[in-house]
């Protein structure tokens, strides 16, 4: 179908809505609900919906459905792979006026959110109520916790909490033909048939919309602490991680891990403090999160000296200070400032098994390098969780060269049986390399269960699969 029949139905679809449904109807399209934060050009829909409930978004898609108009689901717009980016005659579907606290229950451990509810506020709400809701991103203030679910989101604490999905004990979402499934539930243990909520979380809105959450919380954690450490290699690296997991044990929330290319640039962005003042051939960031002050810190203290006696670590600081510990992940943190120190480039992250992840960076930036006559690759990550992160550029050019360069990096991937996603999505950038992660029955699969709940397809059509 063209954009002029699109554009009909839509206007068919619009005089089928209900009074309610209708005035959450924005007009004209904001220059934000045209596009995610990929670098992908903006495309303007035909019309923007930000519902208030639950039953306008039953009814925006109910109608939608009914006239075979495209519905592209959209909540703090801070996805990199193109996920939340309109479709042309369609319609984009914003949960930015549902956003919310229903409920906290502490003896349960739970809070109920609707999903337009930004990820900050949510972490406030627990720390008011005395608790902890552990999922964070740099984009914190921005994204919302609904879209963190349709993408999994997973963050900097994944060694000790999990991705999204194992923060989530329940969801009410609702299909593409405008059924709503309620599916919200406070129970850890609820054996009973299939997990549905399973269904959404990680579907990236192609399967049906989420409109309510219900998240797991945890005790606040009473003490932080942080140390940089500098190594000598990579089995270094691989030796702190096991001695870590196995003298801080459940204490352990972060494990990251920087290159030396990454160090040296993140170590140049105004504001960033170097801890160490020095290079190392690899450097990591461990933190813990602990319920005593002096018991946690002697502890963090005694392994870091057991890694010094064992030749582990060469270098080291430890934090003194919540301030410390701030400074030390403004190293980490400090690719959101890349733009300014380095111009354009791609970013991408991948997930690999840990003990490969040395000999991936080696062989993806010859890749790259080879590809790209002139490109330039540095990596860093949640080592500890398997995920690594990687920019890559060709210095001076514009545009940059995106295909040669994903090219690149995602067949070095597919031969070290990585993901090409660990933690951001399929979206539309990725989807012509979901292959080189996923067999060819899985995908198979998914295209079955998308036809089942999206027979038409006009839901998110042409985000991580063609059904």
């Amino acid at each position: 179908m063209d954009d002029t029949g699109r554009a009909g139905n839509v206007a068919l679809m619009l005089g089928g809505l209900p009074e309610a449904a209708a005035r959450a109807l924005v007009d004209p399209v904001p220059p934000r609900n045209r596009n995610d934060w990929s670098a992908l050009s903006p495309e303007t829909p035909a019309a923007l919906f930000c519902p208030r409930t639950t039953a306008e978004v039953a009814a925006i898609l109910r109608a939608a459905d009914a006239a075979g108009v495209s519905v592209v689901p959209q909540g703090g717009l801070t996805g990199l792979c193109g996920g939340a980016r309109p479709i042309a005659g369609g319609i984009a579907l914003s949960l930015e006026k549902m956003a919310g606290i229903e409920e906290i229950d502490e003896a349960s451990a739970t809070m109920t959110v609707l999903a337009g509810t930004p990820l900050e506020t949510v972490q406030r709400a627990a720390a008011e109520a005395g608790m902890y809701f552990p999922l964070d991103l740099g984009a914190r203030g921005s994204c919302a916790i609904g879209g963190n679910a349709g993408t999994n989101a997973g963050g900097n604490r994944v060694i000790r909490y999990g991705m999204t999905r194992d923060l989530v004990l329940g969801v009410e979402a609702v299909l593409p033909d405008g059924t709503v499934v309620n599916a919200l539930s406070k129970l850890i243990k609820n054996n009973t048939g299939y997990d549905l909520r399973q269904l959404f979380i990680g579907s990236e809105g192609t399967l049906g919309i989420i409109t309510r959450l219900t998240l797991r919380l945890f005790p606040a954690p009473a003490c932080t602490h942080a140390a940089i450490c500098g190594l000598p290699d990579y089995d270094a690296v691989l030796r702190l991680l096991s001695g870590a997991r196995r003298r801080l044990g459940p204490m352990l929330s972060a494990f990251e891990a920087m290159w030396p290319d990454y160090w040296q640039i993140a170590c140049a962005v105004p504001g960033v403090r170097d801890p160490l003042e020095s290079c190392h051939p690899h450097t990591v960031l461990i933190e813990t999160q602990g319920m005593d002050e002096q018991i946690d810190g002697q502890r963090m203290a005694a392994f870091l000296e057991e890694m010094f006696e064992a030749g582990v670590v060469a270098d080291a600081a430890l934090s003194q200070s919540l301030a410390d510990v701030r400074d030390f992940w403004g190293v980490r943190d400090a690719a959101s400032e890349f733009k300014a120190t380095l111009g354009p480039h791609h970013a991408y992250d991948v997930g690999l098994t840990t003990g490969r992840m040395d000999a991936f960076a080696h062989a993806c930036r010859t890749a790259v390098a080879t590809a790209v006559p002139g490109g330039r690759s540095v990596y860093y990550g949640h080592v500890g969780d398997g995920n690594l992160h990687l920019l890559a550029w060709l210095p001076g050019a514009s545009p940059q060269p995106g295909e040669a360069l994903d090219r690149a990096v995602y067949e070095t991937v597919r031969r070290f049986d990585g993901s090409v996603s660990a933690e951001h999505g399929i979206g539309i950038t990725k989807k012509p390399y979901l292959a080189y992660s996923r067999s060819a029955e899985e995908i198979a699969l998914m295209k079955r269960l998308k036809h089942a709940l999206d027979p038409r397809g006009t839901l998110n059509p042409g985000k991580v699969i063609d059904a």
